[in-house]
């Protein structure tokens, strides 16, 4: 079957079709549900390869993610595939797994398949990649590392707000001696936490006690070797933030094999609200940050530069949200604190 057999079953040109299939003119619901009928009908399949070549689009978009294992990025991705596919758009996915070979691979990949626009969704990105993409004039659109400019946009994740909020809730239920897990040191984003927690217990005039702040991973093992350090110092906190909901949920298992209870002998808070927190014993408090609008903002960047001739990049703040569980509690009296 071609395109010729569904037009004329539908009783429409060909350019009406091609329109239908593309997204790329609004069509009315009429028409539209007759082409969609007769392409039903006859089985008919359209050569992306085809038309990439008559429109000059590929209709493709990259989405270049650090760790598609991490639960933070499942949700991103099925959010940013969905409204593709409302858009006639297809999505090219690749995976860095923190590795800056793979994440040159990625690019490359991105190149040859001529995609219209990519979404790096990574921790880092060589400036030399950037570099290749721009000069090819493809829209790029950055989560928390782009300086915005011509086809470059950035998403940025207000962690500031985010943490202070946790902060601001640790207080209000007394504690004062709180511990932060961070996260890798060559992650900006895992800084930004690190900073933004450190700034925090300051305007709360509380001082970042020595061995209080410790080295995590931004996964379980992570957490739980951090734990283990905090637990042996000889003035344990008595609430824990950490820079993402990975290492919080390492901190509550540590805590556990400990015979450390939660959140009577100590709070302990995420970032990020994975769905596997809200599962955890005891329900994990975290501070949320929507990867569905993530998605919408970074697809909303890449078909406005793509389709909307849109050149000049957006900085887009993503909010975050305090969701209190059950893995904080009041600051345990100094008469039943264990050293």
């Amino acid at each position: 079957m071609n395109i010729r057999e569904v037009a004329k079953i539908a009783g429409v040109s060909t350019a009406t079709v091609s329109r239908v299939l593309s997204g790329s003119v609004p069509v009315d619901a009429k028409t539209e549900s007759k082409v969609r009928a007769a392409i039903e009908k006859t089985g008919y399949y359209p050569n992306s390869h085809a038309r990439m070549l008559g429109s000059g689009k590929s209709n493709t978009y990259g989405l270049i993610v650090s760790d598609i294992a991490n639960p933070f990025f499942p949700e991103l991705v099925k959010s940013f595939e969905r409204l593709a596919v409302e858009h006639n758009q297809e999505v090219l996915i690749a995976n860095t797994d923190y590795h800056p070979e793979r994440t040159e691979h990625c690019v490359r990949r991105m190149l040859e398949h001529k995609v219209d626009g990519v979404a790096i969704m990574t921790s880092e990105m060589a400036p030399h990649l950037i570099q290749i993409l721009s000069k090819r004039g493809i829209p790029i659109v950055f989560l928390d590392t782009g300086t915005v400019g011509r086809l470059i946009s950035n998403i940025s994740i207000d962690y500031e707000h985010g943490i202070d909020l946790a902060i601001n809730h640790l207080t209000s239920l007394k504690h004062r001696e709180i511990a932060f897990v961070e996260g890798p040191r060559d992650l900006k984003s895992a800084t930004i936490r690190r900073d933004a927690f450190v700034s925090s217990l300051k305007r709360n005039g509380i001082k970042v006690a020595p061995g209080f702040i410790c080295q995590g991973n931004h996964g379980i093992d992570g957490g739980q070797r951090a734990m283990s350090e905090l637990l042996a110092l000889p003035k344990r906190p008595t609430a824990i933030m950490c820079s993402n909901d990975l290492t919080a949920i390492g901190v509550l298992i540590a805590a556990h094999v400990a015979g450390v209870r939660v959140p009577q002998d100590i709070s302990i808070v995420g970032f990020d609200d994975i769905e596997l927190s809200s599962l955890m014993q005891p329900a994990l408090t975290t501070i949320r940050v929507s990867r569905t609008e993530i998605a919408a903002r970074a697809f909303e960047a890449l078909y406005g530069a793509a389709h909307g001739g849109i050149e000049k990049g957006i900085n887009y703040t993503i909010p975050s949200e305090l969701i209190e569980r059950q893995s904080t509690g009041p600051c345990p009296p100094k008469s039943v604190r264990k050293a």
